[in-house]
C-alpha cells in the first residue's frame, strides 16, 4: 500500500517540512505494518499530546476507513480531569472503541499495593493492569507513544519490541532493525510493545499539532492553577490526590504541564505560552527534558529501564 503525504503547509519555522513529512510517513508506515502483521492490535491512549499525535496518524494510514483497532487507557484514577473530559470526547467525536481498565481494581483484588506518603504514586501500579488486559484481550501488539529522546531506557527501544510470555523486556536480547525491516513474528504467548514515533523529539510532536490544527487538552497551555512548590518543582493543589504537608504554601500562579501522567508523579512548569506556536518556541529554547518534571523517574537512576524490565510500557 502506497504512503501518501499530505502536502500541508508547516508554519512552524525553523524544522524542515520534509523532516515532519518523513517522520508522518514512517509513522504510517510502521502502523500499516503493524496491521497486516497482527491479528489484535491496540493504541495505548492516555489522553497526552503523544498518544493524540498516534490517533490522527492511524487516521491518515487507513483513511478512508475507520481506525481498524481500538483504544486502551489504563487509568489510574489519578489523571488530571481535563485529560479525562478531553480522551472522551475525543473517542465520541471520531466513534472509536475505547477500553478502560482500573488501577483501582487490581488494588481492591490485592494484586498490587498502594504506595502512601509523600512521594506515593500510582504510576508503577499500571504494570500489572496493563499486563492483565493484555491477557484478558490476547492483544499480540501494544501500540504506543514512547520515544527515544524522553528517557534513556526507551532510547533502548527497537520500533518493535517483544515482550517475552510474562510481559517482560530483556534489553539484552532484542533483534536488528535494518533498513526499515519489522519483524512482527512472535512465539505463544509473546507480544510486541510497537512505538511509531520513536525517531520523533518532543519539538518534532508539537511542530506536527501545530501543523495538522490537531486539538490538545487545555492542560498543556498555560493557565492559572493553585500549585504548592516542592523540591524545586511545582505541583498541582487542586486535588487531594497530590501529598501536601502543612507547611507548603499553596499559591496561584500561570503553569502548564509538559507531560500529563499520573498527577501525584508529574509536575508543572512556570509557563505563559498559551497558544501552540508559543508552546513550540519555549520547547526549542528549553535545555530540560520534559520528563524532567516526573518525579517517578528520579527514583534511582535507572528507575524506567527497571519498570519496563517488568511490563511498564
Amino acid at each position: 500500500m502506497e504512503t501518501t503525504i499530505i502536502d500541508t503547509p508547516t508554519k512552524t519555522e525553523g524544522l524542515p517540512k520534509l523532516k515532519i513529512n518523513a517522520l508522518e510517513s514512517e509513522a504510517i508506515y510502521i502502523l500499516r505494518e503493524v496491521a497486516a502483521q497482527f491479528e489484535k492490535p491496540v493504541l495505548l491512549f492516555s489522553g497526552g499530546k503523544d498518544s493524540i499525535t498516534l490517533v490522527r496518524l492511524a487516521q491518515k494510514a487507513f483513511y478512508p476507513a475507520k481506525i481498524p483497532f481500538p483504544l486502551m487507557h489504563i487509568d489510574t484514577g489519578h489523571n488530571f480531569p481535563e485529560t479525562i473530559e478531553f480522551r472522551d470526547r475525543l473517542v465520541k467525536e471520531l466513534g472509536l472503541e475505547l477500553i478502560i481498565r482500573n488501577v483501582q481494581d487490581s488494588i481492591d483484588e490485592g494484586k498490587v499495593v498502594e504506595e502512601s506518603g509523600k512521594y506515593a504514586s500510582r504510576n508503577m501500579l499500571q504494570t500489572t493492569t496493563l499486563l492483565d488486559a493484555i491477557e484478558e484481550f490476547k492483544f499480540d501488539a501494544c501500540i504506543g507513544g514512547a520515544r527515544r529522546d524522553e528517557e534513556k531506557a526507551r532510547a533502548k527501544e527497537r520500533i518493535f519490541s517483544v515482550r517475552d510470555d510474562f510481559g517482560q523486556w530483556d534489553e539484552k536480547n532484542q533483534r536488528p532493525e535494518l533498513f526499515d525491516m519489522l519483524n512482527g513474528e512472535i512465539e505463544m504467548g509473546q507480544n510486541v510493545r510497537v512505538f511509531p514515533i520513536s525517531n520523533w523529539t518532543e519539538l518534532d510532536v508539537w511542530s506536527y499539532i501545530e501543523k495538522e490544527d490537531i486539538e490538545i487538552p487545555s492542560i498543556y497551555f498555560a493557565h492559572k492553577r493553585n500549585v504548592f512548590l516542592r523540591d524545586g518543582m511545582i505541583w498541582s493543589a487542586e486535588d487531594e490526590v497530590v501529598f501536601r504537608a502543612d507547611d507548603e504554601l499553596v499559591e496561584e500562579r500561570t503553569v502548564r504541564f509538559r507531560t500529563v501522567g499520573d498527577m501525584s508523579c508529574t509536575a508543572a512548569v512556570f509557563s505563559h505560552a498559551d497558544t501552540i506556536d508559543k508552546v513550540v518556541a519555549e520547547i526549542r529554547e528549553s535545555k530540560i527534558s520534559e520528563r524532567g518534571a516526573r518525579i517517578d523517574d528520579k527514583r534511582s537512576e535507572a528507575a524506567m529501564e527497571k519498570r519496563k524490565q517488568q511490563g511498564y510500557f
